[in-house]
């Protein structure tokens, strides 16, 4: 979720340079010794952990983690938790959310202290793969929810904002917008690269269940325009730095990276499924592939790069990068950092570890034990608390290395995830144990009690009613900043899927996880067009934005009139002013948008610029241009023109 730009850490600038693409090489350390064990001496040691399972679980072991709570609570907890999150999500989608549009997914209801009222591109479509997933899972209840989040997209995507507009794809970047789908003006941190990625990576997952149940038409005609703008604009602008998914260091970001390659991988298959092409996904998901090598340092990922921030780059960004690009068929792979390879365990311990000794909430956990887990440690925003998404995120990638180890049945520890292995038994040994051994019974054992504690921190620090908000304290675990905050509903919800072995479909990963010898740092210029939008009833009103292109000096300012009222009715004094916040010396883009002008209604305009005095007024040349608002299910639409001389 996001924090308040005023926290930034830097002013956001609105151009965007290349990233450096000094890489450093990558090896795969992973040199295994076997060590097997006796069937005999399994047995023996099976039976006895079973049965001190089954007599105690509060029994102290040199290894084994201790859970605060007992499982029986957990579990009790946890269904009644899974009820309450998903009725929190789906209390803050569309109509429910009391302003927003159908099919808007809000960040939070909260409003002021801080203001989440709005609806994020990023939280939108984590939380819409998550409901897109149980779906697909057996809740056939959702595919309303899912249904009208398409629609909204499509919108979207089509709305003119501070970022750019969707003709040359940079308005995909913008992070936010109004609930009623217009857009937010506000100062922000801008532009963020991830939303697009993630939206697709959401909509490709429902167009395979579709195609598999015999809608490909619909795919191809409805849904593909929609996740070809987002994958054209990854195609883009990936080797352009954003902001982080935090919203305030501009630079290179590991999560971004990580899931704008998975969405370029899975949108090259969808596409051939369908009939269709993905230049882009093509060319661009090894580049990026090779790119994210240059995140790992030796003993963590460094999470944000080529920016002005001073942090020591421990940050759940990565946590968080490693469960959005979880591949359940994939092997323990470092180049793609799956869940359970030997660089995403020695992260998850470099991360967690840095909050150990942070929070006051934390000083009582032992070293090996589950802590409550906070974005970085240089954080500010709130007092820097602990989040329940990346306490969650926590547990969720631990689950998600289970699954991929269990799948595998075989446990490897190498030079890089021995420090982490060494948390859940100190005598553990690099090698190769197999599903047989007695040493991998006991550490997956270790492994589940070890994500199951991370879980119980969430527990103890959720209020009676089960409300979650964005933090809870760090010093006494009391909520805190916005309430009902819907991705961290989202975030519970699928870290208890993972621990109920409910997993996502495939995207591709092992088929992926190969970069290029040398890396280079290119791009694929993409087409943009507004995808068909599918809605109930046509719209009254629609916002129109007006774009000209008109270079201007300094102190000049282009106005828009008009033959009615919201431009002025041909009053030079009451025209509607243009902004410049988009304006570059290549693309002198002047915008402005009129709300709630009546679908149907027609009239003519003309664009205008005031002199530097302020009061001398130049009009552009030519006859009064006609416009014809349209009629439909649109509520934004964009007319760009240029000055006519």
């Amino acid at each position: 979720m996001p924090a308040l730009y005023l926290c930034s850490l830097r002013v956001p600038g609105t151009e965007t340079f290349n990233q450096d693409k000094s890489l450093r090489n990558f090896t795969d350390h992973r040199t295994q010794t076997n060590r097997m064990v006796s069937i005999a001496l399994f047995i023996g040691l099976f039976s006895l952990v079973s049965c001190w399972t089954q007599i105690s679980l509060a029994v102290p072991s040199a290894w084994f983690h201790s859970a605060r709570r007992a499982p029986g609570d957990l579990d009790s907890f946890i269904a009644t938790e899974r009820s309450i999150a998903l009725q929190g999500v789906l209390d803050n989608i569309g109509e429910k959310a009391i302003g927003a549009d159908r099919g808007n997914i809000i960040a939070s209801p909260s409003k002021n202290d801080p203001d989440y009222f709005y609806t994020w591109t990023r939280d939108s479509a984590l939380t819409a793969k998550m409901l897109i997933d149980d779906f697909i899972a057996g809740d056939t209840s959702l595919q309303p929810q899912i249904e009208d989040y398409i629609s909204a997209q499509a919108i979207l995507q089509t709305v003119s904002n501070p970022s750019g507009d969707l003709s040359d794809g940079s308005g995909l970047g913008e992070p936010k917008f109004e609930v009623n789908s217009t857009a937010f003006t506000g100062p922000w941190g801008r532009p963020q690269r991830d939303g697009p990625a993630l939206r697709a990576t959401a909509l490709i997952a429902y167009s395979r269940w579709l195609v598999l149940n015999g809608e490909e038409y619909r795919v191809a005609s409805k849904i593909w325009p929609i996740i070809s703008n987002d994958l054209n604009y990854v195609g883009e602008y990936w080797n352009q730095t954003g902001f982080d998914l935090w919203e305030e260091v501009d630079g290179s970001s590991f999560f971004t990276l990580a899931v704008q390659h998975r969405a370029l991988v899975e949108g090259q298959a969808l596409a051939e499924q369908i009939g269709k092409t993905c230049a882009a996904c093509k060319s661009q998901a090894p580049e990026v592939l090779c790119f994210l090598q240059s995140f790992w340092n030796g003993g963590f990922v460094v999470s944000n790069i080529n920016d002005q921030s001073t942090r020591n780059g421990r940050d759940a960004n990565s946590i968080l990068a490693s469960i959005h690009t979880f591949d359940p068929k994939a092997g323990c792979d470092d180049l793609t950092f799956q869940p359970c390879s030997s660089r995403a365990l020695a992260n998850h311990k470099a991360v967690t570890d840095s909050f150990r000794s942070l929070y006051a909430i934390n000083l009582d956990r032992s070293q090996g034990a589950a802590v409550a887990v906070g974005r970085y440690t240089e954080d500010v925003y709130y007092g820097g608390n602990p989040w329940y998404l990346t306490t969650l995120a926590a547990a969720e990638q631990l689950y998600d290395a289970m699954y991929q180890i269990n799948r595998l049945g075989l446990l490897i520890i190498d030079n890089t995830s021995l420090p982490f292995f060494q948390d859940l038994d100190p005598s553990i040994a690099i090698g190769t144990y197999p599903a047989s051994s007695a040493t991998y019974f006991n550490i997956t054992l270790a492994m589940r009690r070890y994500a199951d504690e991370y879980v119980s921190v969430v527990q103890e620090y959720t209020p009676a009613d089960g409300r979650l908000a964005e933090q809870y304290s760090r010093s006494d675990g009391s909520p805190v900043s916005a309430v009902d905050l819907t991705w961290s509903y989202a975030s519970f919800r699928t870290a208890t899927d993972r621990r109920n072995s409910v997993v996502p479909a495939s995207w591709g990963a092992s088929n992926a996880s190969t970069p290029p010898g040398n890396c280079s740092g290119t791009s694929e210029p993409g087409t943009y067009a507004p995808a068909p939008i599918d809605c109930s009833s046509n719209v009254s009103t629609v916002a129109v934005t007006f774009n000209v292109r008109e270079p201007t000096i300094y102190g000049e300012t282009v106005f828009v009139s008009g033959s009615i009222a919201e431009l002025g009715n041909w009053d030079t004094s009451r025209g509607l002013e243009l902004h410049a916040y988009r304006y570059t010396s290549s693309n002198p883009l002047w915008s402005g948008t009129a709300g709630a002008l009546p679908a149907g209604e027609s009239f003519e305009y003309k664009y205008y610029k005031t002199g530097t005095d302020g009061v001398t007024v130049i009009y552009e040349g030519g006859a009064n241009r006609v416009y014809t608002v349209p009629e439909g299910c649109a509520r934004n639409v964009v007319q760009i023109d240029t000055w006519q001389e």
